[in-house]
This record gives C-alpha cells, structure tokens and sequence, in this order.
C-alpha cells in the first residue's frame, strides 16, 4: 500500500505522528538521514498533558515504569542557597491520571515507539531529504537514499519534523521568524549524584544567578546511579574549546557544588538557543511540526512537549483530511498550534529565563519574591503547575477556530 503520508525526521515528533497516525490507520513512511536512530542527550521532561496523550497511543505506561517520575519542581536561590519555591504537580491531582512530570530521555520516547509500532510502518534511515515537488493531488519528496542514489517518493502530504534546520522547510519556503540568544548553553552530565551528597533537592531543580543561573535535573541513563544533567550559559567572550576543555567543565561544576576530587563527566556539549516560530506550519502539501516548525530555550522542559501536541493535533487532522474531510482543517492546526507556542510556550520559556537571569537585584527579589507567593497561594499554585505542565496552552490554542 502507498503511503499517505511521508514524515522526515525520526526524532521524538516525528515518531509520535507516525504513531498516532498508524493507529488511525493511516499508512505512512519515515525518512531520517542518520543511519539509526541518535542517541542525543537533549529533551527529557515529559509533561503531564503529554503524558495522557501517550497514554491514548498506549505507550505512557511504559514511559512511567522506566523513567524517573518527579512530581515536585523547585526555584532556588544561587546566591543565598535558599530554597524559593516548590510547585507540586499533586495540584492536578484531581483532573489527571499524570500529576508528575516524568524525566525519560527523548531517544527512550523514540525506541520505545520504534518497538511499539513494529513492521507496521515503513521506516527509513540514511535518507536524506534534499526538495519537494508539489502537484495539486500528491508532493514529492526528493532525498539521497541509503545507496547514495537520488530517489523520489510520492504521498499525498508531507510533514517536516526534522528540527531546526528543517529541508522541509526550507524546501517549502516558510520563514522561521524570532530570535537567537547572544550566549551559547553547555550541557553536562555527571553520575555524581547530588542528592545522595545531603542536597535537598528534587529531580528537576532551577537555580537562579545573575552571573550564572544553572539547570540541575537527574534522568535515568542505563541504571543506578543515574545521570545528573547541568544546564549553564556560557560567559561573554568565553569560546567553545574553552567552555568544554576539562577545566573549564570541572571549573563550572566545583563552583556549583564544591567537592573532594574531579567530576565524572559522561558527556558535555555546547549549543546555541533560539526563539523562533514559523510563520505558517502549512505551505500546499507541506507541513511541519516540533522543532521544524518552533524552537524555544529548554528552561522549563517544553519544547519536546509543545511538538508531542503538534503531532497528536496534526494526526488527528491529517487522517480526517486524508478520510474525505477538508483540508481547511491542516489551516486550523498551523492556527491552533501557533497559538500554542506564541502565546504559551514562547512566552513561559521566555519568562522563565528572566527569572533565572536576572540581574538588577530590585527586579531579581521583586521575581523571585512573585513566584514565592505563587507556590504559597493554592490557586495560584495551581495555575502555576496548569501552565507549566501545558495544559493552559493547550486550551488557549484549542479554543481557536
């Protein structure tokens, strides 16, 4: 059977569309460029909303069991070490099956679909797409096939979930419209665990400092003792062979909690961050979703999320279309699902990095002092886990016609 749709990219969005598209019985076939799925240490905060919509597809109990359940997130102060504010996602607890944000790295999320959906979908790797060829009743994708060889391949519609820098996208000429940080973010990973160090901390900790805010949350890895991941800004003038030589790397992580002996560092990387959205998530017969079609600073865990919602929105819409519905229906999804980012996770990812930054000290106490007396005021409290667990944009953006 000829497949309907062609996703690009085998990243936790597009293994989730496939997913949710194979269970409307819609046949569909991935193109990835990497010659396996990648193990990358990047997104690994599962949000609650998220997790019911993995439940629909019937993987959520899987997620549950093999990652790091964190019902609880902290605010501190660098500073001062003190503890500013603890959201507790058992606010939920009364509309959700999921009060707890899971922490399970997004190359787990992509093999456990893998090994969910089976022989059932057709799944390519080293292929790369290169352009799109649009007709009024198919699209084309052309790409370099795992021999080398151009190939050509037809669906009725096409979906780029191929990350920032998207050849979908870029083949379909949509802007991706926003902004670069000026800094870079260095991510390292440590099996030193902190908690076990008498730190009073929880599985997904923000630390706040106007010289140097830092990210503290742990994942699973392959076992005990798991991996610990710090998140840093690099410094004005400083360079990446800098930044990621060994002292450079001990350097940050001595200063953040001082300690006997050097660091076991797993990994370490350096990468720039943006804010960017793009100006449609629809050209013809082209779509995108996830990262393809919005990126945002990773303080908060939603970016991963914000594409999971694409894609369960997307699969929905596109199987409708492809069973005799209109196609003004993939207009309502760029619609709603940019909604979602401008409104929400855009915003929220922005604040949140305010917050953490922040350094005239009238502005730092007046935010941290605001989001004290948020987690101390139960409806606020509240508001503040609807958010951050993205179930606010999720009905600002639903709510769109």
């Amino acid at each position: 059977m000829a497949s309907e749709v062609i996703v690009v990219g085998c990243g936790p969005v597009g293994m989730v569309l496939t997913l949710a598209l194979h269970r409307r019985g819609v046949p569909v076939t991935l193109l990835e460029r990497e010659a396996a799925p990648i193990e990358d240490q990047r997104a690994a905060a599962i949000q609650p909303s998220s997790l019911e919509m993995l439940e629909e597809l019937g993987v959520a109990s899987r997620i549950v069991e093999k990652g790091l359940v964190s019902p609880t997130f902290h605010y501190r102060d660098r500073v001062t070490g003190d503890l500013v504010a603890e959201f507790d996602f058992a606010a939920l607890s009364d509309m959700t099956a999921f009060p707890f944000v899971v922490q399970y790295e997004q190359f787990k999320l992509v093999r456990t679909i893998i090994e969910e959906i089976g022989p059932d979908a057709t799944l390519r790797f080293s292929c790369k797409a290169k352009g799109l060829r649009q007709r009024a009743d198919s699209i084309d994708v052309l790409f370099e096939n795992e021999d080398g060889e151009e190939e050509r391949l037809a669906a009725s519609w096409v979906v780029g979930c191929d990350g920032f820098g998207s050849a979908v996208r870029l083949a379909a000429g949509i802007e991706f419209v926003g902004f670069t940080y000026p800094e870079r973010f260095v991510k390292i990973g440590s099996d030193f665990d902190f908690m076990e160090a008498g730190q009073a901390l929880c599985y997904r900790n923000f630390f706040s400092d106007p010289d140097e805010w830092c990210n503290l949350f742990k994942v699973a890895g392959y076992g005990p003792p798991g991996i610990w991941r710090t998140v840093f800004p690099t410094r004005v003038g400083e360079t990446d062979a800098e930044c990621l030589d060994g002292e450079g790397i001990q350097g940050r992580l001595q200063k953040f909690f001082p300690k006997n002996g050097d660091y076991n560092v797993v990994y370490a990387g350096i990468y720039h961050v943006h804010q960017r959205v793009a100006e449609s998530f629809r050209k013809g017969r082209a779509l995108i979703a996830g990262d393809a079609a919005h990126v945002n600073n990773p303080i908060g865990g939603l970016g991963m999320n914000g594409g999971i919602h694409d894609a369960v929105n997307l699969a929905e819409k596109l199987s409708a279309v492809i069973g005799g519905a209109s196609d003004a229906l993939l207009d309502l999804y760029g619609r709603q699902r940019r909604k979602a980012q401008m409104d929400g996770v855009q915003a929220t990812s922005i604040a949140n990095k305010k917050l953490m930054e922040a350094k005239d000290p009238e502005a730092r106490r007046r935010r941290l002092d605001d989001v004290r007396r948020t987690a101390e005021d139960p409806g606020r409290h509240r508001a503040y886990c609807l958010k951050a667990g993205l179930y606010a944009s999720l009905e600002q953006a639903n709510a769109v016609t």
